[in-house]
């Protein structure tokens, strides 16, 4: 069990204290100060949020992430807000992506044309691999 210590002075010789909106309420001995103690967040793997902040900057929306990495497009726009990164702006090229397994990326870099007037970009993925590649928009 976490101990639980005084938000004020920080000591940890504390008795409960009743009940205030369902949650229990303490009393530190030491200052005399009433507390509740808050639920703690869900706490996400600096991994996610760093792959999330990569994928943004490479042209990914909120959506996109969200579907690749499972985490809420709330949160990445929250990191990003945190962060402040600004996505670079180029309305020439398009991303898009593909998540491979090891063999499907060899598969993938052996045919010659699918990287033509293309760059791109390769990050892990867990177990997996994302290419994100550019083209430029065709003009009619």
């Amino acid at each position: 069990m976490k101990e639980i210590s005084c938000p004020r002075c920080k000591h940890e010789n504390i008795v409960k204290s009743g009940t205030a909106k369902g949650k229990q309420r303490y009393k530190c001995k030491e200052c005399g100060y009433f507390f509740s103690v808050l639920k703690e967040g869900k706490s996400i793997d600096p991994y996610y949020v760093i792959k999330a902040l990569q994928l943004y900057i490479e042209g990914l929306t909120f959506r996109e992430i969200e579907r690749i990495l499972g985490v809420s497009h709330v949160s990445v726009m929250n990191w990003v807000r945190r962060y402040n990164i600004k996505a670079p702006e180029n309305f020439e090229y398009r991303p898009t992506y593909k998540v491979l397994t090891h063999a499907e990326l060899v598969s993938f870099f052996s045919d010659k044309d699918s990287l033509h007037g293309a760059g791109c970009v390769i990050t892990e993925l867990g177990d997996k691999f994302m290419v994100i590649k550019w083209e430029r928009f065709r003009r009619n």
